[in-house]
């Protein structure tokens, strides 16, 4: 049996409670998640790089991509300074997409200590997607878009099919700026009228060349999925975006709510089996080796 191609996760979380400063507020006891539900499955004290490491390390992974998780927290930079503490004694590399809300005035502050850890590879703003939605141009916003692009890191982007039309315009804006589109866009459904409009919007993004699709979080509006309900919709991404511009993610642990680590990257693997073993190789570490600066 050959061994299979390394793969880069370009999507994990991490917590712990006991930090003094840190929140974690979608963590919290009471806390429902808007479109998920209850993930009170997930809900440990602390799940830090070791306890990751248990679930995945029979999956082939080399390397792991932390997006920003401490939401509620004071200065979203002391989330990344945690993180870089932790990634000094961890079983493989790590980089980090960090928050900061790049709309605020304390944005360029925020973004210069980000960069002050050698593992700090980019940002997602959940501000962004209601930005895009109401169809502004924000100066503020947009000068903080071009700072990113100086400092050679991603924008993670969380955006429903919807709203891509404007992420498509914003990619054009500024077309040396690298965004990954997380989580196929976070599909709300899985009727063929949403699938159908998804799939249009999808294929609309890919056109702007600067947007890398993630494919990650497919399970979480599919709780009960199976390898074949999951395979259309990381087909159509496969297709629109092609293996050059195509990573992979777990999400974990909130996938975890749905199987296991190794089931879900299998399938994943699976999905890909298509492609040449070059096209696989780029799909699973030269990609996001490239974007998050390995």
């Amino acid at each position: 049996m050959s061994t299979p191609i390394p793969i880069i996760d370009t999507h994990i979380h991490l917590w712990d409670f006991k930090h003094p400063e840190l929140k974690w507020v979608w963590l919290s006891p009471d806390f429902v998640h808007p479109i998920i539900g209850n993930i009170d499955a997930i809900k440990s004290e602390a799940f830090v790089l070791n306890d990751l490491w248990s679930e995945a390390r029979f999956a082939g992974i080399e390397a792991f991509v932390h997006v920003q998780a401490a939401i509620g927290s004071p200065n979203p930079v002391t989330e990344t300074r945690w993180l870089t503490e932790m990634a000094k004694t961890g079983p493989v590399p790590m980089r980090i997409v960090a928050d900061c809300p790049l709309g605020a005035p304390e944005a360029a502050q925020q973004l210069d200590e980000h960069a002050q850890s050698p593992l700090y590879a980019g940002i997602r703003d959940f501000n962004a997607e209601p930005m895009l939605a109401s169809g502004e141009i924000n100066p503020a916003y947009e000068a903080s878009l071009k700072k990113l692009t100086k400092q050679n890191v991603v924008f993670d982007l969380d955006c429903g099919w919807p709203n891509m039309g404007a992420a498509v315009e914003l990619a054009k804006r500024h077309p040396d700026l690298k965004i990954v589109l997380e989580h196929i866009g976070f599909p709300r459904a899985r009727d063929d009228e949403y699938f159908a409009n998804w799939s249009k919007a999808v294929r609309e993004l890919a056109k702007a060349p600067n947007v890398t699709m993630k494919i990650s979080g497919m399970p979480m509006t599919d709780p009960r999925f199976t390898k074949e309900s999951l395979r259309k919709w990381a087909e159509v991404c496969l297709e629109a975006f092609g293996p050059n511009r195509c990573v992979l993610g777990s999400n974990w642990p909130v996938d975890r709510l749905y199987s296991s680590y190794d089931i879900i990257m299998g399938f994943t693997r699976d999905y890909i089996s298509t492609f040449s073993a070059s096209e696989q190789e780029a799909i699973c570490r030269t990609n996001a080796k490239r974007l998050y600066n390995f």
